[in-house]
This record gives C-alpha cells, structure tokens and sequence, in this order.
C-alpha cells in the first residue's frame, strides 16, 4: 500500500472510466450527476480549458466546486501556467489534478508543491498528481517528473489542432510510456484521454491503461447509464 489513500482506491478499481461531466447536460447537471452515481463509475473527469492553452473554452473552479457528488474530482487542465490556478482548483474539491507538461515552464515545481497540500473532501486521502503528454511530445520528456506523480494521461486526441483529431498512433505512445514507468520502478496509474467510445473502447482497453476517459460518447442524448455499463463490461473483460 502507497502513503496515497486516493492512489490506492483508484489502483484497487482500475481498469476503470472517468466521465466527462463537462459534456453533460448543464441545464440538467444535477439529474446527470445523479445518474453517474447509480453506476459502478468512481471518477468524474472535469476537462478545464481556458481558451488560450487549446481553443476551446469549457468551466472553472467554480463549476467544480458547485458540482456536488461523492465520486472522485478528476480535473484535467488545458490552460496556460497552471502554476496560477492550482489552489483554486484544490479548494473546489479536486482529487486528482492532471496538468500538461508544455503548459508550464516548470512542472515539477507544480506537482512538489501540490505534493503537500490538502484534499479539502478528506485531508487524509491526498492528491493525485497527473501529467498529461500530447501526441507530438516525447515521452523521455516525463522522466525528470516521475517522482513527482502518480498519473501519466496519454492523450488518444491532438487538443492542438482544430476538432481535436484520433492520434492513431497512441497504442505506440502507451506502450513507450509504460515501458518507462516499468523501467523506473514506481507505481504511477496510467490514463488513455480522448476519442473514447464505444466502437473502440475494446480496442482501446487491450493495450492495459487503468483509466480510460469517455464524455460525449456516454452523455449521447440516449442512455448514459446504458452507454457506462457497456464500456465498463468491454474495460473489465
């Protein structure tokens, strides 16, 4: 057992999915939230961009903080010098903060510091420290990091380019990242993020990641609690 109560819960679980709440209904947030809650499901991911780092502009802390559940916070931040706003996202409930390596000049110094702050859900179980890499960034890149983390998100989708196109390549990017952490010899949960659905969930689950991120294709219009048991069931077999 790690000295990370979330890192533990989380290994236990996994293979797992984290749903995207931010591709919910947001005139109808609380219904949504409840219906995550009736399922297996433990993570909700929170995909925060500023309109700066990526294109698009999606929430903030404030919508983490007022989203109320008793699943994990898993928040991914697209955004520019997250140094800024790290605290903030802690106070709104956060338990697992992703941040991308070309984001700041210096992301070892974000995870340090987030490595000694509090979870406000429950002080006792910690942060979960996550680094996202980007289709066109080189994995040798994470190595000054390792220590540092307890999650690697290896993105299925370019977020540089307009539409976010499928990297097809990412199996490849997956197996050089986990080689690298089986090199190193530590425990670090691994994520695939982006292009998850249901006609690639197994594809996607073959190549042994613990987390895998889905939200548009569960929050389709039609069954979202259909859409999670069946990607669940293709995760676990």
């Amino acid at each position: 057992m790690s000295a990370n109560k979330a890192f533990d819960i989380i290994r236990r679980t996994s293979p797992t999915l984290s749903v995207g709440i931010t591709a919910a209904d947001f005139l109808n947030i609380g219904k949504e939230v409840e219906l995550l809650e009736s399922t297996d499901i433990q993570l909700m991911h929170f995909d925060i961009m500023d309109g700066c780092f990526v294109e698009r502009l999606t929430v903030g802390p404030r919508f983490v903080k007022a989203v109320k559940t008793h699943l994990f916070k898993d928040v991914h931040l697209m955004i520019q010098n997250p140094e800024e706003k790290i605290q903030e996202y802690v106070d709104a409930g956060a338990d697992m903060i992703t941040i991308h390596l070309e984001s700041s000049e210096d992301a070892r110094s974000i995870f340090r510091k987030l490595g000694v702050m509090k979870n406000k859900n429950n002080p006792d179980r910690g942060l979960i420290r996550g680094v996202a890499l980007n289709p066109d960034t080189p994995v040798e890149n994470l190595k000054p990091l390792l220590a540092d983390i307890e999650m690697i998100s290896v993105l299925a989708v370019n977020i540089k380019l307009k539409g976010f196109p499928f990297f097809d390549s990412y199996a490849d990017k997956f197996m050089e990242v986990k080689d690298l952490v089986t090199d190193s010899g530590k425990e670090i949960l691994l994520c695939i993020d982006g292009g998850v659905k249901k006609d690639n969930i197994s594809e996607l689950a073959k190549v042994g990641a613990d987390i895998l991120v889905s939200g548009s294709a569960i929050f389709d219009g039609k069954d979202p609690v259909g859409n999670i048991q069946f990607m669940l069931r293709e995760i676990k077999s």
